[in-house]
């Protein structure tokens, strides 16, 4: 999510303005100011040559008076521009335009109507009050960044980090270990802390899992990346998955962007990584894409930008239904006020409880990051927003869901007025 400055110090030179009135005479001499015939000069006819009309015509100009000569060019644009638009107004009004301009009308309405009437849609959202006991569920997430498991962080860390989260409703830690080579594998140089963090948290917070972060660029949209088509690659990450939890971590969750709609080849690897964490007694977690604010968007998006943005509600159900734990990263939305993505929260809530199993944790994202570009406006995406919007989308839809709860994203970004508003939106009633 620079304008330009004029330079002042340049002053015109001022040019004092001629004062004559250039409708009155010259003044003409009086007879005493007359030369006698004595004192005027004779000439022959040789030395007085006859003026040619050109030379007249130069002198008459000279005689013109100055004002009227530096404003001939003024009026002479003017009545330029004034007959340029009276060109463009008849040529505006010609019949043949009729159909054109019809058209051209059309099509401006057919944008902006839906865009207003989605802003409305997303402003009423926001209104309103959450539901009483529509809080922390203690099942939520905090993303922890890849200092935690290369040797960067210490016991100091550690002990501020628990500080932190006592009697918060923070249940698990997703802690980058990542990330995936793109043909599936995990080098195992790549949290050489990872036994140490577990047994650290473990031993100052009870009941707090530490899954293992792990995730890719997909090839998806250009020629680099993983490519889940290829049932090697798929099969590399499951042995990657196993490999995390043999290390000690208490699960797994990815996050592989981005990824389409309707990708059955990550629905296979899903099956596949179920099977493995439900034989380890360990939870599967996943984040994922937003919903489909409007039916079919992501098919529309895909067509014109290339870029599927979001998910069909039908697919994240599905998403939903083969893992332990989902994760809506439901920030980067481009929203410029708070309401409206407050609004969009609600909106989001709402769409994923409808299709997430009430066995499966579903967990909104709160945006604990401060970036300012294009698909993100930080003083428009506000956890205080995120929170009230979440509330408001449990409260329309399922308020007694209990497997439920809210993401932070991410530790590292985070400051002390994010922390404050999930502890007052959310832990405590606000």
């Amino acid at each position: 999510m620079d304008t330009g400055r004029q330079d002042e110090s340049r002053n015109p030179t001022e040019t004092a303005p001629d004062t004559r009135d250039a409708n009155t005479p010259p003044e003409l001499p009086t007879a005493e100011e007359l030369p006698t015939a004595e004192e005027q000069p004779t000439a022959t006819t040789e030395e007085q040559p006859t003026a040619t009309t050109e030379e007249s015509a130069a002198a008459t100009t000279d005689e013109v008076p100055a004002a009227i000569a530096e404003e001939a060019p003024a009026k002479v644009g003017d009545s330029a521009v004034r007959s340029g638009l009276r060109r463009l107004a008849r040529g505006w009004r010609h019949p043949r335009l009729r159909l054109p301009k019809r058209v051209a009308l059309g099509l401006v309405l057919v944008l902006l109507l839906p865009t207003l009437a989605a802003g409305i849609a997303l402003r009423v959202n926001y209104a309103g009050d959450p539901a009483p006991g529509t809080q922390t569920r203690n099942r939520d997430a905090l993303w922890l960044g890849h200092a935690w498991v290369d040797g960067r962080k210490g016991e100091a860390d550690i002990d501020a980090l628990a500080a932190r989260l006592r009697g918060s409703g923070i249940r698990d830690l997703y802690v980058h270990a990542g990330p995936l080579e793109h043909d599936g594998s995990l080098p195992a140089t790549a949290y050489p802390s990872a036994g140490w963090l577990v047994q650290a948290v473990h031993r100052r917070l009870d009941g707090v899992r530490v899954q293992a972060w792990l995730g890719d660029k997909l090839a998806s949209e250009g020629p680099n990346g993983l490519r889940l088509e290829r049932a090697g690659t798929r099969d590399a990450v499951v042995r990657s998955a196993g490999q995390v939890l043999d290390a000690g971590f208490d699960g797994v969750h990815f996050d592989l962007e981005p990824l389409h709609s309707g990708d059955a080849h990550y629905l296979s690897l899903l099956d596949d990584l179920h099977g493995l964490t439900r034989a380890r007694h360990v939870p599967l977690s996943v984040a994922s894409h937003q919903i489909d604010p409007l039916p079919a968007l992501h098919s529309a998006a895909g067509t014109l930008t290339g870029h599927p943005k979001w998910w069909s509600q039908s697919y994240f159900g599905q998403v939903a239904r083969r893992v332990d734990q989902i994760a809506v990263m439901s920030y980067d939305t481009a929203m410029p006020l708070q309401s409206l993505y407050g609004g969009y929260v609600a909106q989001q809530t709402s769409l994923a409880l409808e299709v997430t199993p009430e066995s499966t944790d579903l967990l909104m994202g709160l945006p604990f990051f401060h970036d300012d570009t294009v698909g993100h406006h930080a003083y428009a995406e506000t956890v205080e927003a995120a929170v009230r919007g979440t509330r408001l989308g449990l409260s329309r839809t399922d308020r007694a869901r209990e497997r439920f709860g809210v993401a932070l994203y991410v530790d590292f970004a985070a400051t002390e007025t994010d922390w404050t508003a999930y502890r007052e939106g959310w832990v405590r009633e606000g």
